[in-house]
């Protein structure tokens, strides 16, 4: 009998960065098979900064548990498996991990028909990048490959199925800074967290390239972080330091499988523009109100959103101080009001929010996708 595929999707609570307790439960009662796991994107309660190790620490737990859990070795997992772990836990935002994972399925089995498009997902990696390439043309081409890699593996083959492309991203510290000096290059900054930014900004616009949001030939070095005006509907990046190499996660909507989920997606033009939010539930069947119903709420799987305050300091004309703080990063508090918000819409504190939206979205917004169950 032919088979397709199906996407699962798991959100497990965490009460630090290395617990997987309620991964392992699942794993032990059968609901989950770790040998099919793709992907795996982790809030953890990190300061989401270039010191955040929470998120190295956790990827580590996660590729250990893996290994433990299927035999296959280390380096199998770290090329299979896309670890997204995205630091910053701000205001009421809830640790946790949406854990994907692909299983065969014979078509015409329950939970879908093979003709109604359902959740693709697709991961891809790039290879490793040099220090001096981080932030700059070189990450921005290679990250469009890999989108389009990530395509084909899903099975997607339209660009506008496409509602939501993760990526993470490394980060420049001062070793590497130093290793870049040292083979005579240059670096797009010498200054460890704006890095982060060039490094998400770069990988943005790589996946606006791949899905036709934006042309190669119109994007140079000296684009990224300086015309906020390009950017990506669809992208969400996150920079971290455990890693030199670009991991991407494809998601969207094929009847090439099966399965009872789907996703949309919608672009917050701001920071409090719930307007972007309720586009992507109609796309995904559920009719938005003041308040979801508990039915309609049982049916969301996951929130996706980016949080960036807007450079000009207004959000509608209203001033707001997060750029004016030099206490705590305006990232952080971006990532406390988003979440705010869509908390107040989803009645649930586990959002995948993450902050830094260079290139993801206009300027003080950015992309929300929601991966809900049919009705």
């Amino acid at each position: 009998m032919p088979s397709t595929r199906t996407v699962r999707v798991h959100r497990f609570s965490c009460s630090a960065p290395d617990d997987l307790s309620a991964m392992a439960a699942a794993v032990e009662r059968g609901e989950l098979d770790p040998s099919c796991i793709v992907a795996v994107l982790g809030k953890t309660e990190g300061n989401g900064c270039v010191n955040d190790f929470t998120r190295g620490f956790a990827s580590h737990v996660l590729k250990q548990g893996i290994v433990a859990w299927t035999g296959r070795s280390e380096r199998e997992v770290g090329r299979t498996v896309a670890m997204v772990m995205s630091g910053g836990t701000e205001g009421g935002l809830s640790p946790h991990l949406l854990v994907f994972e692909v299983r065969e399925q014979a078509v015409g089995a329950s939970g879908g028909s093979a003709a109604q498009p359902a959740l693709a997902i697709g991961v891809a990696m790039t290879r490793e990048f040099l220090p001096e390439e981080i932030g700059r043309k070189a990450q921005i081409l290679d990250t469009a490959a890999a989108v389009t890699a990530a395509m084909r593996q899903a099975g997607i083959e339209s660009s506008a199925d496409v509602h939501y492309v993760q990526v993470k991203c490394p980060l420049l510290t001062r070793q590497r800074i130093e290793s870049a000096f040292a083979r005579q290059a240059t670096v797009a900054t010498e200054d460890t967290y704006l890095s982060m930014g060039f490094s998400r900004g770069a990988s943005a616009l790589g996946v606006a390239i791949a899905l036709g949001e934006l042309d190669a030939a119109a994007i140079d070095d000296a684009t990224v972080c300086n015309r906020l005006d390009l950017y990506s509907g669809r992208a969400s990046t996150s920079a971290g330091i455990e890693l030199m190499e670009n991991q991407i996660m494809v998601l969207g909507n094929s009847p090439a499988w099966q399965g009872d989920c789907v996703i949309g997606h919608g672009v917050m033009r701001d920071s409090i523009d719930v307007d972007a939010v309720a586009q992507a539930l109609d796309r995904v069947g559920i009719r938005a109100g003041f308040r979801l119903s508990d039915a309609d709420r049982s049916r969301v799987a996951a929130v996706l959103a980016k949080a960036e305050p807007s450079s000009n300091g207004l959000i509608r004309g209203r001033r707001h101080v997060m750029l004016d703080d030099s206490d705590i990063h305006a990232s952080r508090h971006a990532r406390a009001l988003v979440g705010g918000v869509l908390a107040g819409v989803f009645g649930d504190t586990q959002l995948f929010v993450s902050g830094g939206a260079e290139h993801q979205g206009p300027d003080g917004g950015g992309p929300v996708a929601v991966i809900a169950r049919r009705a």
